[in-house]
């Protein structure tokens, strides 16, 4: 059952909290026994606006990261449009303080909403997920891969990490590569997959070439 299915129904059910602490302490006590050569991977973790709302997203962070002695630098909080455009200041004082604490803090959808870019100045978010739907037609479409060049353009102007989101297939890769964008994820990389068999892959191939990876440089 896909996430978008099952945290609507948490939400109703007041268990959304409940819900995000369990996925948030998965999250780091995975990324904590990753083998030394993953030193440098990211754990991204999305955190609904709903979930935000309630205050408790950063003591629940400190926690878990507490048990887990994850360093905080590691863990990617991915934040929604929603969280971005919301007045509430307490939303605003818990993402800058996620940043204070070496937490990175990424904002999802990138690009698919226009009017989320006036509100990019009021949270201190250093990494954006450009969206999907840029990226499947990226390789076959010079309009959307001019429009896309030109988000990674604002990205990078405004002093962000650009995540592309949804690459699988390796022209897509290719033509991210070719503009500098700073990371991918997709199907084309990795698919989702059990805490052991992701240990297991970063410890036996490790300097490996992932499928389908090209560079740039």
């Amino acid at each position: 059952m896909p996430p978008a299915e099952f945290l609507p129904i948490a939400e109703q059910s007041g268990l959304l909290g409940e819900l995000q602490r369990f996925a948030l302490e998965e999250a780091v006590t995975t990324a904590a026994v990753l083998p030394e050569s993953a030193g440098d991977v990211l754990i991204g973790l999305d955190a609904p606006a709903a979930y935000v709302a309630t205050g408790a997203m950063v003591a629940d962070v400190e926690a878990a990261l507490r048990r887990s002695g994850l360093a905080p630098e590691r863990l990617v909080l991915e934040i929604s449009h929603e969280t971005v455009t919301s007045r509430e200041e307490r939303d605003a004082l818990d993402v800058a303080t996620l940043r204070l604490m070496g937490v990175h803090v990424g904002l999802t959808g990138f690009g698919g909403d226009s009017s989320v870019l006036t509100h990019l100045t009021r949270l201190p978010i250093d990494m954006v997920k450009l969206d999907r739907a840029f990226v499947s037609r990226i390789d076959r479409d010079p309009k959307m891969r001019a429009l896309c060049e030109s988000v990674l353009g604002i990205g990078r102007a405004l002093g962000m990490s650009v995540i592309a989101e949804g690459v699988e297939t390796s022209a897509q890769l290719a033509v991210l590569s070719s503009f500098g964008c700073d990371y991918a994820q997709g199907f084309l990389l990795a698919r989702p997959m059990p805490r052991e068999q992701l240990v297991a892959v970063l410890r036996d191939e490790a300097g490996a070439a992932w499928p389908g990876l090209v560079s740039s440089r």
